[in-house]
C-alpha cells in the first residue's frame, strides 16, 4: 500500500480545505513544486495533485503548476483530479507527464464518457468517487447527488479504470480517522483497487487500512496531516512496506 502526499492547488499556491469548502482552506505553501520535491525526499513514491480553482470552474486553472511539478520528477506517477471535463484536458494533462488523472463529476452525469476516456487512455484513467453518508457529491463537493457510491464504482467495475479514489468529504480535512469500512465495502463489493482518502491522520488509521487491504486497498492519500504533523510520511510508508 502506497501512502501519497496530497498537494492541493489554489490560486497557484498549496492549501488544505476543510469538507471540500473553498472559504476554509490553509495555505502551506507559496510554491507548490518545493512542497512537491518536500515530499518525494521524504519518501513519497506517488503524488495526488488537485486543482481546486479547475474543480469548481470546470476547466484547469492551475495546469502550469502540475506540469512544472509532473516534469521536474519524470519517473514519478503523478495523478491529478480537479475540473477534468474533456478528453482534451486528460491529453493536456498526459502529454504533460502527468501518468493518471481523475474524473469526478464527470463519471456521475456522463459514464459513458469515462468509458470512452479508458478507450482513448487506456491504462490511465481513475475514477474518483467524492461521497458524504454513502451519497455521491460533485461540482467541487458542492452538490450531493442522489447516486450511491458503491453503485457507481459497480458501474466501473469493466470499464478498464486503473483504480478508484474513495473520498469520505465528511471526514477530508477534518483530522477525524479515515472511514476504513466504507473504504474497504467499496474495494470489494466494486472489484476495483481502491485509494483511500479523507480523514488519514495518523499511523493508527494507516494500521487500520493495512488490516483490510487485501480487500483492494492499494493506497492512502495523506494531507492536512503530514502537513501538520500527525502523520510522518516516510514512517507511514515503511510500515506499509514491512507489512507486505
Amino acid at each position: 500500500m502506497l501512502v501519497i502526499p496530497a498537494i492541493d492547488l489554489k490560486d497557484g499556491k498549496c492549501v488544505r480545505l476543510r469538507q471540500g469548502r473553498m472559504d476554509d482552506s490553509t495555505v502551506f505553501s507559496d510554491d507548490p513544486v518545493a512542497m512537491a520535491r518536500q515530499w518525494i525526499d521524504a519518501g513519497g513514491r506517488r503524488l495526488h495533485l488537485v486543482d481546486l480553482n479547475g474543480a469548481f470552474e470546470g476547466q484547469p486553472v492551475n495546469g502550469d503548476i502540475v506540469r512544472a511539478i509532473a516534469a521536474a520528477h519524470p519517473d514519478l506517477p503523478v495523478q491529478i483530479g480537479g475540473g477534468i471535463r474533456s478528453l482534451e484536458t486528460i491529453e493536456f494533462y498526459l502529454n504533460a507527464g502527468v501518468t493518471y488523472v481523475i474524473l469526478g463529476t464527470k463519471a456521475v452525469k456522463e459514464p459513458n464518457f469515462v468509458r470512452e476516456a479508458c478507450r482513448r487512455f487506456p491504462g490511465h484513467i481513475i475514477v474518483g468517487i467524492d461521497a458524504k453518508d454513502g451519497w455521491v457529491a460533485t461540482e467541487g463537493w458542492a452538490d450531493v447527488s442522489s447516486v450511491n457510491a458503491v453503485d457507481l464504482a459497480k458501474d466501473f467495475a469493466d470499464a478498464g479504470v486503473s483504480s478508484i479514489v474513495y473520498t469520505d468529504i465528511a471526514r477530508d480535512g477534518m483530522m477525524q480517522g479515515v472511514n476504513v469500512e466504507a473504504t474497504a465495502a467499496l474495494a470489494r463489493e466494486s472489484g476495483l483497487p481502491v485509494i483511500a482518502s479523507g480523514g488519514v491522520t495518523n499511523m493508527d488509521d494507516i494500521r487500520r487500512l493495512l488490516a483490510v487491504a487485501d480487500a483492494g486497498i492499494v493506497g492512502a492519500i495523506t494531507g492536512r496531516a503530514i502537513y501538520e504533523g500527525t502523520l510522518n510520511l516516510r514512517e507511514a510508508q515503511q510500515l506499509c512496506d514491512e507489512a507486505k
